[in-house]
């Protein structure tokens, strides 16, 4: 993915988030610069992979497979006792006329709420013993109190301040309406850990390499330099 793809991406998702007056912690908007400077003191952000995330999965077309995310707290599965965190918050941002790729999470359980401007698909299947999709069988649903059953590979339809619980091992999927307009949306979880906890399926990359053909606007949530 080029850097200048990462760049505008970036700036897209900050100006969506002032548009909708929310507000973003001040490591969001440190330079490459400041983080030069930056001591232990911000060793969470950089342990536990805070801050900002734009993937095209690995696939070379971000305007069709990719994501826009800011992971703003988390703990750490594999350092529970220096951050004792149970719980992980996100904001996620997706054009109409992205995809992101369907999985599960092994660990983490979810909550997906559409924050505002379009409405989001997610499409649901459950999992089998092998961890292979299960096309068959109904899926259990749980959205925003109401708990009821669809079929096998199901859209359901989130509409700004509606949200969806996902259990681990629960296949889902992300794209937005075709003609509502691009989705800025929150996830409430567990601990996040993105390089452990995604089983993509058909398999895909979770981070993009990187072509430097500008220099970066922002870090991206696994490019932090360590501190002096």
């Amino acid at each position: 993915m080029k850097r200048s793809e990462i760049n505008k991406a970036l700036k897209r998702m900050e100006s969506v988030t002032e548009e909708l007056k929310i507000s973003l912690p001040p490591f969001c908007h440190f330079t490459p610069e400041e983080w030069l400077s930056k001591g232990h003191e911000y060793d969470e952000i950089r342990e536990n992979m805070l801050g900002w995330d734009i993937t095209d999965y690995g696939l070379g077309d971000f305007d069709k497979v990719g994501f826009s995310l800011i992971t703003l707290r988390n703990g750490n599965l594999k350092a529970k006792d220096k951050y004792p965190k149970s719980y992980a918050e996100k904001l996620l941002f997706i054009e109409e006329g992205q995809y992101s790729p369907n999985h599960f999470h092994w660990n983490k359980m979810e909550d997906i709420i559409n924050k505002g401007g379009g409405n989001l698909l997610i499409r649901v299947y459950n999992s089998l013993p092998d961890e292979e999709i299960d096309k068959e069988s109904d899926v259990t649903v749980h959205t925003d109190g109401r708990t009821y059953q669809v079929k096998a590979g199901t859209q359901i339809r989130l509409t700004p301040g509606e949200s969806i619980s996902i259990q681990p091992y629960l296949y889902h999927d992300f794209e937005v309406e075709k003609g509502t307009g691009a989705v800025l949306l929150g996830e409430v979880s567990q601990v996040n850990d993105d390089n452990t906890d995604n089983r993509f399926n058909p398999q895909v990359g979770r981070f993009p390499e990187i072509e430097e053909d500008e220099p970066p606007y922002r870090l991206l949530c696994n490019e932090y330099p360590p501190a002096e």
